[in-house]
């Protein structure tokens, strides 16, 4: 009896811990691969979250009507691994970040690489190689 007790305990633990890793989306489910974007802004803040991070900035058009823009990142770990540390931007610091729109249509992106304000690249190592309408690999900017 105990036995059994101890084996269901257990399988409700694994479920109850697996429960997370179901509500992970992929990146074909919110982004859309064949609209790559370039957008050059102004750093806001970053959330060092998991399951992934964020990057918030402003973007000025050529009207100078500002808009508010939010783009995801992988977790802390895998930042870290690709050269971030958490204090590198600062408030009002241009940047410039690469990487595709939502499907959804708001300012929302995923963030492939970023451009710092003296000319560093930082990349993410998260998203595809951006896709042409005629399918070949390359860059596209909006």
């Amino acid at each position: 009896m105990k036995k059994t007790v101890a084996v269901l305990a257990a399988g409700i633990g694994f479920l109850i811990g697996s429960l997370p890793v179901l509500a992970h989306h992929s990146f074909a489910a919110e982004y859309d691969q064949s609209k790559p974007v370039t957008l050059k802004g102004t750093f806001v803040k970053m959330d060092w979250t998991n399951p992934h991070s964020w990057v918030y900035f402003t973007v000025t058009d050529a009207n100078g009507k500002t808009e508010e823009w939010r783009a995801e990142t992988p977790p802390p770990n895998a930042l870290v691994r690709n050269g971030w540390r958490p204090n590198m931007l600062k408030g009002g610091e241009e940047m410039t970040v690469r990487g595709y729109l939502a499907k959804d249509g708001t300012n929302l992106m995923f963030a492939q690489n970023v451009t710092l304000a003296d000319g560093r690249v930082i990349g993410l190592g998260s998203a595809p190689e951006p896709v042409n309408k005629g399918g070949e690999k390359g860059g596209g900017q909006q």
